[in-house]
């Protein structure tokens, strides 16, 4: 049962291995298998100890205290304790570390205090639930404070620098090829969640980069790796009919594949444009020919597993391409061009939205080839200008793009505060790509967050939910499903609440 190593195929890999500065999913799914965290959340949405054993929430959830672990070391020997806690979150809200999204998992962070070696205070400013969700994921896993203090300006490159408590230690990176993971015999603190005490099975986990599905689906029937991650919905069936193989699949919480239209921007300051582009897109066509049944078209801006998911907002906003049109035609749009787009003051309706060609993923860019047929019949013209990373980067981040893509994955309705709160700015790592700024949405996501009361937050998010498509600043497009293609070889091979993959209880049944 002990021993062996895993190879796995995954269809992507970070642009930056930091933990606390990185906003990929790739990076905190990779690197949980390095990173431990002070508490494991399961599938009903309840939080177990891990790296703490207990913990109090005081002062009206502004003060969270946590009794951590004795024992538990860092893969370089140093101790994890209450003073490497707070290292770690001096890092995440550093202006020199950038953090995308760590430092708005956060919140009103406020400070933390060494009360003892295994007893640290974390304080916020207001009342702040969320806090025991966030402090579950990779985003606030913890370093080494050595690694932090010597090389915390190169912890995007990875490798021996990555140096956490966790089952693995990453031994090496290769960029556009591999990532190797070697087991940490001393560990011996898994979460209550898991399966098993004491080190991982596995010796070691080889990572390997097949972006092309084609090559992961292949290598992963042929028997080159044991598991292949986003096995796309054209290959699922015959992948799970394979006796070889298994499908292990687990639908995404958070937020669904959707675009984000800049309501700060041209045209999109009008609402009525706005409402056009959301209903010119026959999102339920599009979506199942691309997928084949395998997403289901999303209706939200929750994905339908994630808490507070109010279901009241199917079929709220169906496709209605003659409403859209006489919504262009009333906000000025009516004339069109010899191409036949439509134009008002000489100017054509032409929206840019940006496509980094190594973040594709799940045939994005045909699902995006079908919602540019649908829009050149409405008369709008989309292009999609092919970008590297940091102009991407630059150009989303600096308030330049008129309409962005993405889904988000996390397992907690606080997901609608990052997007759609106007204080939750992409310069300090906010995700409100639609530039939202709603004051009734920021009344509801502040009080949202401040409460730990089932039925009010479900109140609360749920009147979020149809806010937020009412004001049309985003158009859902379809509810993202984690599938594994996993090699009856291997054993215990798991999926935590956010979808990602987890191998600390995985074996190989035969070597």
């Amino acid at each position: 049962m002990r021993g062996g190593t895993l190879n796995y195929a995954v269809d992507a890999e970070p642009t930056c291995f930091d933990i606390h500065a990185s906003q990929q999913d790739v990076t905190a799914a990779m690197l949980r298998n390095v990173f431990d965290s002070l508490v494991a959340q399961d599938d009903a949405g309840r939080f177990h100890p891990w790296l703490a054993t207990s913990w109090d929430i005081t002062d009206g959830l502004r003060t969270y205290t946590f009794h951590l672990r004795h024992g538990v070391t860092f893969t370089d020997g140093s101790a994890f304790d209450a003073a490497a806690v707070r290292a770690n979150f001096a890092h995440i809200v550093a202006k020199q570390t950038r953090s995308q999204y760590a430092a708005s998992l956060l919140g009103p962070y406020a400070g933390t205090d060494v009360v003892d070696p295994h007893t640290v205070r974390v304080r916020f400013s207001r009342p702040f639930a969320p806090f025991l969700q966030a402090a579950s994921t990779t985003y606030l896993g913890f370093y080494s404070p050595k690694i932090l203090a010597a090389d915390a300006g190169e912890l995007c490159a990875g490798g021996p620098r990555a140096v956490g408590t966790g089952p693995f230690s990453f031994t090496s990176h290769t960029r556009g090829q591999r990532v190797v993971l070697t087991r940490n015999p001393a560990y011996d603190w898994a979460p209550a969640t898991a399966q098993h005490s004491g080190p991982a099975y596995l010796d070691r986990i080889v990572i390997r980069v097949l972006k092309e599905n084609s090559l992961r689906v292949g290598a992963l029937t042929s028997g080159q790796v044991d598991v292949a991650a986003a096995v796309p919905p054209v290959d699922a069936r015959s992948v799970g009919a394979d006796r070889k193989l298994r499908l292990l699949r687990k639908d995404v919480p958070g937020i669904p594949y959707s675009l984000y239209l800049n309501t700060s921007l041209a045209p999109f300051t009008d609402r009525r444009v706005r409402i056009a582009i959301q209903r010119g897109i026959d999102v339920d066509r599009d979506v199942g020919a691309v997928y084949f049944g395998q997403y289901r078209r999303a209706w939200g801006p929750l994905t339908d597993v994630t808490p507070s998911y109010d279901a009241t907002v199917r079929q709220s906003w169906p496709y209605d391409p003659v409403k859209a049109g006489q919504l262009l035609d009333e906000a000025g749009w009516a004339r069109h061009d010899g191409a036949g787009f439509r134009v008002r003051d000489g100017r054509r309706l032409s929206i840019s939205w940006p496509v980094v060609p190594t973040y594709l993923r799940d045939q994005r860019d045909v699902l995006g080839q079908a919602i540019q047929a649908d829009l050149r019949k409405l008369g709008v013209e989309i292009t999609r200008p092919s970008l590297d990373v940091g102009t991407y980067l630059a150009l989303s981040y600096g308030n330049k793009a008129q309409m962005l893509d993405f889904s988000w994955s996390r397992a907690d309705p606080d997901v609608l505060r990052l997007f759609f709160n106007s204080a939750s700015s992409p310069a300090s790592g906010g995700q409100n790509m639609a530039r939202l700024a709603d004051a009734e949405v920021d009344r509801l996501t502040v009080a949202g967050a401040e409460s730990l009361d089932r039925t009010a937050r479900d109140d609360l998010y749920g009147r979020v939910q149809h806010d937020v498509l009412a004001s049309a600043a985003t158009v859902p497009l379809y509810a993202p499903s984690s599938i594994l293609g996993v090699a009856r070889r291997v054993a215990g091979v798991g999926v935590d609440p956010n979808a990602w993959p987890l191998f600390f209880d995985a074996w190989r049944v035969s070597r």
